[in-house]
């Protein structure tokens, strides 16, 4: 039987190469966005579109699969972005934004492919998190917030929906390759108010980021192959990791807080300030 995979933020970046990967692999690729023309033109790949804030667009989504298919094997919550900004700064409209797409979005969709998945006995909702939702760093704190609030949600999920014989994982990409910070820091710089006392630290964290992606970015083919693994495992996992030094990072935010906020704080404090001396 082949099986049929709904990816969202297909147009760009992991979603983008999950849903040239999962076509590859012979799976039917639904993948929906709000920039329908850029998601990928391919075999088995069904282009629609989507606004994951959009609780009729979700449901228009998921009906449309169900209705062509008869079935949902894998649900993969990949729609997302940072929506960077001082805690003083940044309005609530944003941050409430902020949470609309990279949580609530993900939550809407699970509870309408639910009852499909748990009718079939078996299924997978995918939750595409970040290491940033038990790391953190300054600007970030709504974006951590929202990647935290998934986790949590996912893990609680996967024991109420376990005993059905569908599960809820979570994939934590670190740094990738993608214009994601570039988005992110955009937003940083448009939260930022005039004469804002956090000027300097949004170009640190900028030289930060941007030193990260380019010397140690995970690509996006590298990640859909995480998607993959994490959607066809025998025995799929509760965390899913692209490197070893990603689940450290994890580890040590977790485990020795004061140690990571240290080490943070120094690699922050050389690369940003290495960056202002060459303005």
């Amino acid at each position: 039987m082949t099986k049929v995979v709904a990816i969202t933020g297909a147009s760009n970046g992991m979603g983008f190469a999950a849903a040239e990967l999962f076509a590859k692999e012979g799976w039917i690729v639904y993948g929906g966005a709000r920039r329908v023309e850029k998601i990928p033109n391919a075999e088995h790949i069904h282009a629609l579109k989507l606004d994951v804030t959009d609780h009729t667009s979700n449901q228009a989504f998921i009906d449309t699969i169900f209705q062509q298919e008869k079935r949902i094997d894998v649900l993969i919550n990949n729609a997302g972005y940072g929506e960077y900004g001082p805690v003083e700064d940044i309005s609530l409209d944003n941050a409430r934004r902020q949470f609309e797409t990279n949580f609530f979005g993900a939550a809407d969709l699970a509870q309408l492919v639910l009852p499909i998945i748990r009718a079939q006995k078996s299924g997978r909702i995918i939750n595409i998190s970040s290491i940033g939702g038990d790391v953190y760093m300054p600007l970030g704190a709504y974006y951590h917030a929202t990647k935290a609030a998934l986790q949590q949600w996912s893990d609680s999920l996967d024991i109420e929906i376990a005993p059905f014989g569908v599960r809820s994982l979570v994939i934590q990409p670190g740094g990738t390759q993608s214009a994601w910070s570039d988005i992110a820091l955009a937003h940083a710089r448009e939260n930022l108010k005039t004469d804002s006392v956090y000027t300097t630290l949004v170009d640190k964290v900028s030289a930060l980021l941007t030193a990260n992606e380019h010397t140690s970015g995970a690509s996006s083919e590298d990640l859909a192959q995480v998607f993959y693994k994490a959607a066809t495992d025998t025995r799929p996992k509760r965390r899913y990791f692209n490197t070893l030094s990603d689940r450290a990072m994890v580890w040590l935010a977790r485990s020795c807080p004061r140690d990571f906020k240290k080490l943070f704080m120094t690699v922050l404090n050389y690369l940003g300030n290495r960056a202002l001396k060459k303005r």
